[in-house]
């Protein structure tokens, strides 16, 4: 491949041979992208996915996100095969949106711009967006009532940091008033009652601590639900139509199960798996209960007969599923990503457990049944704890060898690498040979609230950091890898971890890619937005702390960046509001100061990771070139 692309490239007019990069990129040191290697990519880079997002309660058709310009928007499907129908027309992306419950007469979308994640509510009319919200503060958790009159959500509008809850009826703005206002972040309004009176408030203090709370629409006044001071995670509320409070909440359990929570407390759990539960949606009329199970990173959907207690599996292959939301007529609709399909609508019968796949993506012409499917990994970390990661193989009859390996950390920490579709990394698997592995280090979810707290704070924090080196030990020892030629890439607390992985394991790592990463727990803390800090201080530390800050600065790869001899090619987003763009900054200053290899690229039109698909092109061909003169040269 890399011949063919040499010989393309010399094939070409002077002036066609490199690709103008987009106009919101600034590149630092980043070498031109031949048009050659465009060419050589383009089959990879038109996939796209189809996002399910709710139902149309008047056309019974499905509300999807999806691309077919720069950035994904709406589109409805009224039947299965259907065509996608556009119906939002921003530069900004907007995948977000809800119609009115049983009138179906008003949809009410989200958007933020460039990428901040300040996110305005609109209502969508005839291709336009009228503004619902203030048009400064953050806003988001746009939930109905159950007779689709009106919606809540949260805003930061009075403090820009605590978020107050808010009630609107969309057709007239001016009913727009504050119903509780509480002090910090997390507060959603989860699911309303029946009638419209009461609804349900989930708090998320952590990703291991919630709790929930009665909220009385009229007065604001809230009664706690669940008890005060535990370490439970309560989550996913809604009701039934009875008025049964169902959610999830790992008490008792290292699992999130389902389960029944009465107004005492008192928690009944409806399942038994011994995995999370991570989503779940309530029929309707009550008969069922559609719920799916991560199950060591795979989906599973169940149907739970609510009278007889009888559960029973759609056949799927394995793959995640999002979006989860059943119609008011029964249908079971969402979104299904595997090895061999990008992310697509499907609808389940209830009655008789058939899937219909209502639409079918393209993927740029490629034949998504040669994608390499995954291989589980598990290994035993340095204390003994089993962590656990996804490996892609390249093709050994078009590869013969050893082959170079890309290591590819998730954010988070409370993150999960999952099978699904690769997406542009098919490129690296299919057409250069390089294997890919995705770990799931200590602080994943998934593997039970044990797991996910054992790099809590910053005394733990480097432990996750040895999982990597007990994984590559196990990889280094594969007979059909080269050891030799390693590198890892990630992204936000990933990027992290990819820092510290090439300061820790400097020389395991011939190069390293590390996107919207923290460079620096204290600056982190310190500059991320307000409304986000006390989450993020349960997780890293309280920088606030004489002791912590001291640890946080200590573990920092800021503190010893340079012990980095691999070269670098780090990624920013202009507008991140979680990692600012200071994090990235103080990096390259400090490696080129010691004399480094560092590749820099900013857009100015994105936040927290690009999502814009001309910025993901060129940030993708750049990566290509990184890991040609790196890892595969």
């Amino acid at each position: 491949m890399i011949r063919m692309v040499l010989a393309l490239l010399i094939a070409l007019p002077a002036a066609a041979q490199t690709v103008s990069p987009p106009v919101a990129l600034t590149l630092d040191r980043v070498p031109p992208v031949p048009a050659a290697l465009r060419t050589a990519t383009q089959p990879y880079l038109e996939f796209r996915t189809a996002a399910v997002a709710g139902w149309n309660p008047r056309t019974h058709g499905l509300l999807i996100s999806t691309r077919f310009g720069n950035s994904p928007q709406l589109h409805e499907v009224n039947v299965a095969g259907g065509a996608r129908t556009q119906i939002s027309f921003e530069d900004e992306p907007v995948v977000a949106g809800s119609y009115a419950p049983r009138r179906g007469d008003v949809l009410v979308v989200s958007k933020d711009l460039g990428g901040g994640e300040f996110f305005q509510l609109f209502t969508l009319a005839a291709g336009r967006l009228t503004l619902l919200t203030d048009g400064r503060s953050r806003n988001e958790g746009a939930t109905w009532d159950r007779e689709g009159n009106r919606l809540a959500y949260t805003s930061t509008r009075r403090n820009g940091t605590d978020g107050d809850i808010y009630l609107i009826d969309p057709r007239n703005p001016n009913t727009d008033r504050l119903v509780a206002q509480v002090a910090g972040n997390g507060w959603q309004v989860a699911a309303f009652a029946p009638g419209g009176r009461r609804a349900v408030v989930e708090h998320t203090l952590s990703v291991e601590q919630s709790e929930l709370f009665d909220l009385d629409v009229a007065t604001g006044a809230m009664t706690r639900l669940t008890p005060a001071g535990q370490t439970v995670a309560w989550s996913g509320a809604d009701y039934g139509p009875d008025g049964t409070l169902y959610v999830t909440s790992d008490l008792g359990s290292d699992f999130a199960r389902l389960g029944r929570l009465a107004r005492d407390g008192r928690f009944t759990p409806l399942n038994a798996d011994n995995w999370d539960v991570e989503s779940f949606a309530v029929a309707d009329n009550g008969r069922f209960i559609a719920y799916v199970v991560n199950e060591a990173g795979v989906s599973r959907l169940r149907l739970l007969d609510l009278a007889t207690g009888r559960v029973r599996n759609a056949r799927l292959p394995d793959g995640t599923i999002t979006g989860l939301t059943v119609a008011p007529w029964g249908q079971v609709a969402f979104t299904l990503a595997s090895a061999t399909s990008p992310g697509d609508a499907f609808v389940l019968d209830p009655a008789t457990m058939a899937v219909t796949q209502w639409t079918a993506s393209e993927t740029g012409g490629l034949d998504p049944r040669g994608n390499r499917p995954h291989e589980l990994v598990t290994v035993k970390s340095f204390d003994g704890t089993p962590v656990s990661g996804f490996l892609y193989r390249p093709d050994a009859r078009r590869f013969a060898g050893k082959r170079p390996l890309i290591v590819s950390i998730h954010g988070g920490p409370e993150g999960q690498s999952r099978p699904g579709f690769l997406g542009r990394a098919n490129y690296l698997v299919n057409d250069l040979g390089i294997a890919l592995f995705f770990p799931n280090v200590r602080g994943s979810t998934g593997y039970g609230k044990t797991f996910v707290g054992l790099d809590n704070g910053p005394f733990k924090r480097e432990d996750s950091v040895k999982d990597i080196g007990a994984f590559i030990d196990a990889l280094a020892a594969d007979p059909r890898l080269d050891a030799t030629r390693f590198a890892e890439a990630g992204g936000s607390y990933g990027g992290y971890m990819c820092y510290a992985s090439a300061i820790r394991f400097a020389g395991r790592f011939r190069a390293a890619q590390c996107t919207v990463a923290i460079s620096n727990f204290v600056t982190f803390l310190e500059n991320t937005q307000s409304y986000r800090r006390d989450l993020r201080r349960v997780e890293y530390g309280d920088e606030r702390d004489p002791v912590q800050r001291a640890k946080l600065l200590e573990i920092s790869p800021l503190t010893r960046i340079g012990e980095i001899k691999a070269p670098l090619f780090i990624v920013t987003g202009g507008n991140d509001p979680r990692v600012p763009p200071s994090e990235a900054a103080q990096v390259v200053s400090a490696v080129r100061k010691g004399g480094g290899e560092i590749w820099h690229m900013v857009a100015a039109d994105e936040g927290h990771g690009y999502k814009k698909k001309a910025n993901l092109d060129y940030q993708f061909w750049a990566t290509v070139l990184f890991w040609q003169k790196n890892l595969l040269n």
